[in-house]
């Protein structure tokens, strides 16, 4: 008997050490997919708080994913750390002052941020335009006004800025935000990052041209340039799938250094042949940028942000000081429909040039690659005409361009209209678009 029972003794601890070795090997494996939720969930936290400054919940703005109930998150300030159950995955994220919030094991050292007067931007201080009825009726579509509850919820809207001929003529915020809350433009980003890098071009700090970005790059990775990366055209190896073990999540919640850990992907194509969407090209670009400046974390705000006085907008960085310029950029509506008014001006802004003239009909010429998979995408906008003549948005004009962000983000600008319409919101389970490009062809309308 007594054989019997150290038998199934040793066979007991067998399984069980099988049983948690499987276990451990199966968290191991999935960590990188658990520390993009944890990592999505602290900064969410953390930016909501200190660089939104809202109050509430920041879970509502989590997508619904199957992470949610056992995320775990601690303060919503300064730091946050989210985990699951309390113990695995867990991320960290912290704040600084113009900055907001970057994920890193320890506080990052991101020097001090350069203050932004808003005087110089015409929309920072302007009056709420009056009630127009056919502007409101617009604006009722943008925010689903007819839509049942759930529709209406699933759609999102929390911000809508109308310009027309560089005058606020609309605009409306969903409860809990008004004229001064920062959003998240996601995506849009990388538009302003475009104006971004043709201030630098208009400086002679940088030129398209450019290559040998990186002084690890002795191999094909040489020839890239500053257009290459703008344009998605660099032939970088990129998978832009938020799921496990993909570049972007790895880039975005598992590297403190997002530009070097992009720099040291192989080649997966020959430059400028084929178009690829990338966030990393566009974070790599700002490394680029920010070491040949010298400026780090405070680039954006020496250079466009301060430029056109967004005094609401927050560019955040790595855990080095790399702006995240493919997703991070924090702005109220009004100062993201300044950036569009900015790209409307070609660049000059309050009497003075900025941009290299013509900067923004060399940012919307689309080339004609290989392979694409982001047809009319230019040097960080997109077209409404694609090389074929067809339109993206048949109810608006040919010239319409625009930056779009992840969740139904955008900003449209109709040079032929003298039209800027900032959309801001939280819609991860439903498509934006038909109200937000029904919107806008109700306003052309009414304007006349």
């Amino acid at each position: 008997m007594s054989t019997r029972r150290r038998v199934i003794g040793i066979v007991a601890v067998t399984v069980i050490a099988v049983l948690l070795a499987a276990i451990t090997a199966v968290y191991w494996w999935q960590r990188p997919m658990l520390r993009t939720g944890t990592g999505y969930a602290a900064h969410n936290a953390c930016a909501v708080a200190e660089v939104a400054g809202r109050d509430g919940d920041p879970a509502s703005d989590l997508p619904d994913n199957p992470l949610v109930p056992y995320l775990r998150t601690d303060g919503a300030g300064d730091p946050t750390s989210a985990s699951i159950l309390g113990v695995l995955a867990a991320q960290r994220a912290w704040y600084t002052e113009g900055f907001g919030c970057t994920l890193a094991a320890e506080r990052p050292d991101l020097g001090t941020a350069t203050a932004i007067d808003g005087a110089g931007n015409p929309f920072a201080d302007a009056p709420t335009p009056a009630a127009d009825a056919a502007i409101e009726t617009a604006l009722d579509e943008a925010f689903g006004v007819d839509l049942p509850d759930v529709e209406r919820t699933a759609l999102g809207t929390r911000g809508v800025v109308i310009v027309k001929d560089g005058e606020l003529i609309g605009e409306r915020y969903a409860d809990g935000f008004d004229a001064t809350t920062p959003q998240l433009g996601w995506s849009m980003s990388k538009s302003v990052t475009s104006l971004l890098t043709g201030m630098l071009v208009e400086q002679g700090v940088v030129s398209l041209d450019d290559d040998h970005l990186r002084p690890e790059w002795t191999d094909e990775r040489a020839s890239i340039t500053v257009e290459d990366l703008l344009r998605m055209q660099s032939g970088l190896e990129w998978d832009e799938t938020y799921d496990l073990g993909t570049p972007i999540t790895q880039m975005l919640y598992g590297e403190p250094d997002m530009g070097a850990y992009v720099a040291s992907l192989p080649l997966e194509s020959e430059p400028g042949t084929v178009q690829e969407y990338s966030s990393g090209s566009t974070t790599l670009l700002c490394s680029v940028l920010a070491e040949r400046t010298g400026l780090g974390a405070d680039l954006p705000r020496q250079s466009v942000l301060g430029a056109l006085g967004l005094s609401t907008a927050v560019f955040e960085a790595d855990a080095v000081g790399t702006p995240v310029c493919s997703s991070y950029l924090w702005a109220s509506p009004r100062d993201w429909a300044a950036i569009g008014q900015f790209a409307l001006q070609d660049g000059v802004w309050n009497g003075q040039r900025l941009l290299p003239a013509g900067w923004m009909d060399e940012t919307l010429e689309v080339d004609d690659y290989t392979a694409t998979d982001d047809p009319g995408y230019g040097l960080g906008w997109r077209t409404n005409e694609m090389l074929d003549g067809e339109l993206r948005w048949p109810e608006l004009p040919a010239d319409t361009f625009s930056a779009n962000g992840h969740d139904g983000q955008k900003l449209i600008v109709i040079p032929s209209e003298g039209l800027v319409v900032a959309r801001l919101g939280f819609t991860p389970a439903a498509d934006e678009t038909p109200a937000t490009i029904g919107m806008i062809a109700d306003v052309i309308s009414a304007l006349g």
